[in-house]
């Protein structure tokens, strides 16, 4: 069966690499729409023209990043948890492994959250119900009967046949209303509000890059490396500046739009067309839960490789959708975003030991190597460190009294490169240091 729903961690076998780069392409692309995203550029506070070099900018530096992940997890054809094995080593990629089931079963709960909200808003207006809970486990069973498919039945019975037409005409039309209700003449003139130019290009890369964690559990299918990496960096580089760029023009346009519910009830009041056209967006919303339940169970395999896959899939969903009807939006964003800062600087580590080998992981290197890394690991909590310090988040009670004592740097090239570079280059130095000693004890 090609379709192969719940292969494990080990390597893919050739006879299942069958997505090509327009599969890959159309998934990425699929993922990259959100809501979340459009209202994202209202926290540039920069000009138009330096909100579209943002979106530029930084949607080409992280999308490189995001397609890079994608084209070594291409290659070594395992979930991106197991292939932290390589760098960590085999206990060590367990820490890594416990963060992103969190953040993934944190995003989950999230998504659905804003998928419900949306969907009782646009229903209030044209059936004057909300029922929030009921979208809930709506969207939640929508999520887990995704995630059963797989990657590959997703890409191809969803995708192809449904989310990808949808998806596009609401685009579209979202595009044209945008312009024809924004203010593009008289916004290209004006300034900002005196936001940070990095610091909104670094807005753009976390968001690329914060699919890192998640890519190779879907790119492991690619037909190879070149498909991985064109796929997945242009498929997400094209939602990337759709959404903030119009996002910017929307939000510049229309500033009482602070949400995505706003997006939804100030987009809705242009008709019934408006009100479709969204509507496709907030069922293609599901698509991220899917991914975040999907790669929550996949990465659970890296700690219990026996363990059923599909149980793994309802399992996570059914957390998902049981946080979603629990707990309140605003009430553990910031913890999700503390999450994030981990894995920009864990993706230095991987770039580097990946380096080191040859820019290629063989078979042993992820299934045979050491239980832990202690320097690598180093590395990466270093990473984790620099990217706190000059991020400084907020409303995380002694986390944030503890930065704000150390002084923090006012970046101006925002968190997400300084944490990258700086646990890269401790890598590098901590694996010749590794591979020294092995070589000084095999001597002795």
């Amino acid at each position: 069966m090609k379709e192969a729903p719940s292969w494990g961690i080990e390597p893919v076998p050739d006879r299942l690499r069958v997505l090509g780069a327009l599969d890959t392409f159309l998934l990425w692309g699929n993922l990259g729409i959100s809501l979340l995203v459009l209202v994202a550029a209202s926290y540039f506070e920069l000009s138009l023209k330096q909100a579209v070099l943002a979106t530029l900018v930084g949607g080409l530096i992280g999308n490189a990043m995001l397609g890079l992940a994608a084209m070594i997890g291409a290659q070594a054809r395992v979930p991106t948890m197991v292939l932290q094995r390589a760098p960590l080593g085999q206990r060590g990629s367990y820490l890594a492994t416990a963060l992103n089931v969190l953040q993934c079963l944190g995003w989950a709960i999230f998504e659905l959250i804003i998928i419900a909200t949306a969907a009782a808003a646009l229903s209030d207006k044209v059936f004057g119900f909300e029922a929030a809970w009921m979208w809930k486990l709506v969207f939640g069973a929508v999520a887990t009967a995704l995630a059963l498919l797989g990657p590959i039945g997703f890409v191809r019975r969803f995708v192809r046949k449904v989310a990808v037409w949808a998806v596009a005409a609401s685009v579209v039309y979202l595009a044209v209303w945008i312009l024809r209700h924004g203010h593009v003449g008289r916004l290209w003139g004006e300034g900002g509000s005196g936001g940070s130019f990095w610091g909104g290009t670094d807005l753009v890369i976390a968001l690329s890059v914060s699919w890192i964690p998640l890519v190779a559990d879907y790119t492991r299918f690619s037909t190879g490396r070149r498909a991985a990496f064109w796929g997945t960096g242009l498929g997400y580089l094209l939602p990337t500046l759709f959404q903030f760029g119009f996002g910017a023009i929307l939000v510049l346009s229309h500033p009482a739009i602070d949400g995505p519910t706003a997006v939804l009830t100030t987009v809705a009041a242009g008709g019934v067309a408006s009100l479709l056209a969204l509507l496709a967006l907030t069922v293609d919303e599901t698509d991220e839960a899917f991914a975040n339940v999907y790669s929550a169970a996949v990465s659970l395999q890296n700690l219990a490789p026996r363990a059923p896959q599909r149980l793994l899939i309802v399992g996570a969903s059914a957390i998902a959708t049981g946080g979603a009807l629990a707990f309140d939006l605003t009430q553990y964003a910031q913890f999700l975003y503390l999450l994030g800062a981990f894995f920009v600087p864990l993706f230095g580590v991987l770039i580097a030991d990946w380096l080191r080998r040859g820019r290629r992981y063989a078979h042993d290197d992820i299934f045979a190597g050491p239980a832990v890394r202690p320097g690598m690991i180093a590395a990466w909590v270093a990473g984790f460190f620099v990217y706190e310090w000059l991020y400084q988040p907020t409303d995380l009670g002694f986390w944030s009294d503890f930065l704000a004592k150390l002084h923090p740097l006012e970046s101006q090239i925002g968190a997400s490169l300084p944490s990258f570079v700086v646990a890269f280059g401790l890598a590098l130095v901590g694996g010749a240091l590794e591979r020294r000693a092995r070589e000084a004890f095999a001597a002795a």
